[in-house]
């Protein structure tokens, strides 16, 4: 089977695989509503973004940088005469988690309530289920920066997303752990939306290249609100494994313990962008050294890690879908551009055009695109996260994931990306 090309640190070359990944779509519901681009009457009243991302619960270690990339895109787009002549103003709001099921769809109606035309978020899949429907019902458009569960995949004509499907991520990780020459799989996973569909991607990948997974096949999740572990790690410990992918959130902080206890070589330990977090105040120093992780998104250069820092309330310690959430917003701003409208019926239908399906003259920053479109241009928007134009299910159609690798103080840090294009069927 084709493997990711990986891209090495300092490398001079992109080495891009395109890679054939079979990915899932659901029957979800779709919204009535205008499709095409430059709506008549559409409303020019002064854009408002919301957003619902993890401010508090398990997943808040992603709500820094993706309110920071949101905050920049509209600094920038402000600072650039706004859209239509009037500035943009963004709204943050609190999705929390799973756990607190009851928040992200308050957020999400309070944010149409105050007459927001798109929402960025949730960073979680199973947040966004909890209240998807009800923003594509209001016609407000929606782009998730995180959300990679393949079911939400052509969920919605206002549903988009900057982060591929775990099509893309499961198949890199699968891949990874292949050619570090491992076979036999354990897998601790949560029975939720995103943690069963990595699990079967990369089920799927180890088995097609003959390997097995010992533990964690359908059937075999955790309660994600389980407060004991030790069953599952017994479990999966007593298997023949010789590497284990554990895709939870912030259960990690309480299983990755008992893994070490019962003589886990970290070595041979892989996480995936729910977990690939920064440990230096949870563990003893070297603890999980030499563990591996994945999250999908190409590696934010330096001189974009200070623009964030520059708009972030407190120094990031992660970059995690700042740029996808930049990405988010830029793409929206855009779209009202090239509509000449700022609701959310016009906006949806130029997304896929901003966003390079269409074609275009390259572009970068919304001043550049911008003055493109004013000039009657269509545009390529050239994202700073490197992910394709949208395709037929809203999905990017090309992106990067990134590997990281954990050091003696228990931090993530990147070493490689790989990048392949996103299938449609």
């Amino acid at each position: 089977m084709a493997r990711w090309n990986t891209i090495a640190r300092g490398g001079a070359v992109l080495a891009a695989a395109s890679i054939a990944l079979a990915a899932c779509s659901s029957d979800g519901s779709e919204s009535e509503g205008t499709t095409s681009a430059g709506s008549e009457g559409g409303s020019t009243d002064a854009l408002k973004i919301g957003t619902v991302l993890p401010l508090t619960g398990s997943l808040a270690f992603l709500g820094p940088p993706e309110v920071a990339g949101v905050n920049l895109a509209v600094q920038e787009i402000n600072e650039a005469g706004g859209v239509l002549g009037n500035p943009v103003e963004a709204i943050h709001e609190d999705s929390s988690d799973t756990q607190q099921a009851n928040i992200a769809p308050q957020s999400a109606a309070d944010l149409i309530s105050d007459g927001v035309s798109a929402i960025i978020g949730a960073a979680s899949s199973a947040v966004t289920l909890n209240f998807v429907d009800d923003v594509a019902a209001a016609q407000v458009v929606q782009v998730s920066p995180a959300n990679t569960a393949t079911s939400l995949s052509g969920y919605d004509p206002y549903f988009f997303r900057t982060a591929p499907p775990d099509s893309v991520q499961g198949n890199a990780l699968a891949n990874l752990i292949l050619d570090d020459g491992h076979e036999n799989v354990g897998i601790l996973v949560f029975n939720e939306d995103y943690g069963t569909g990595l699990r079967d991607v990369i089920q799927a990948t180890i088995e097609e290249a003959g390997g097995t997974i010992t533990y964690g096949n359908p059937g075999e999740e955790f309660d994600p609100a389980a407060t004991n572990f030790s069953a599952e790690v017994e479990a999966v410990m007593a298997t023949d494994f010789d590497a284990l992918v554990l895709i939870a959130f912030d259960q990690t902080k309480q299983i990755i313990p008992e893994l070490l206890a019962a003589d886990l070589d970290p070595a041979n330990l892989y996480m995936t962008d729910g977990n690939t977090a920064d440990y230096s105040g949870d563990f003893d120093p070297g603890a999980i050294e030499g563990a591996q992780g994945t999250i999908p998104g190409a590696n934010a250069s330096d001189e974009f890690k200070e623009r964030l820092n520059g708009v972030a309330d407190e120094a990031l310690d992660s970059y995690a879908y700042g740029p996808e959430s930049y990405d988010a917003a830029m793409l929206i701003a855009l779209a009202a551009v090239h509509a000449g409208a700022t609701d959310g019926p016009s906006i949806q239908g130029s997304m896929a055009a901003v966003s390079g399906a269409t074609d275009g003259t390259e572009c970068s920053g919304f001043a550049e695109c911008a003055e493109l479109l004013e000039a009657g241009e269509e545009i390529n928007y050239q994202p700073v996260s490197g992910v394709g134009p949208f395709n037929e299910q809203n999905d990017p159609s090309a992106a990067y994931v990134g590997v990281y690798s954990y050091d003696g103080d228990n931090v993530q840090n990147w070493v490689s990306e790989v990048f392949g294009e996103v299938p449609t069927s």
